[in-house]
């Protein structure tokens, strides 16, 4: 599945007009990766490129449920792996009682009733939200979704 191999965060391109042109990877006539730089990653590789006109990222993704959410449907992730995310699969969302929360510095791990593991946050559930939905993918559970105040309808989203 397309979730595994992505390395966050996740830059939204706002256009379908991308190609690869000599190790240039172009989106609208300007510059989204430079494959001719040195650099591990994607923002190494922009800074380094000696072209003038680099295309804008203006919006960050750093997860898979907010990826999930998101509308669009190109994206390049850090490495500069540039790809189309087409939602053709759905996923039970089930709902959990909140076992534990540890705080972790800046994140929270969420500890659920009958899942040996725990999820990580970044911000702790409110003192009220005690329910957890979570995202199932092969029948196991898989991503955090969203807190509650009380256990919710299982539903399903296209992922």
């Amino acid at each position: 599945m397309i979730y595994d191999n992505i390395k966050f965060p996740v830059y939204v391109v706002g256009t379908d007009d991308v190609d690869l042109i000599d190790g240039l990877l172009i989106a609208d006539g300007q510059i989204l990766d430079d494959k001719n730089m040195n650099g591990n990653n994607l923002a190494i590789r922009r800074l380094q490129s000696p072209m003038k006109s680099i295309y804008p990222l203006r919006y960050m993704i750093d997860t898979i449920p907010d990826l999930i959410r998101h509308r669009g449907k190109n994206y390049i992730d850090s490495d500069g792996k540039f790809f189309q995310l087409e939602k053709t699969k759905t996923a039970p969302i089930k709902y959990h009682k909140i076992g534990k929360l540890e705080g972790k510095g800046n994140a929270a791990l969420v500890w659920c009733l009958n899942i040996p593991f725990p999820f990580v946050c970044k911000r702790p559930p409110k003192l009220e939200e005690t329910w957890a939905g979570i995202i199932y993918r092969n029948g196991l559970p898989w991503e955090l979704w969203e807190f509650s105040t009380e256990r919710k309808k299982d539903t399903w989203r296209k992922i």
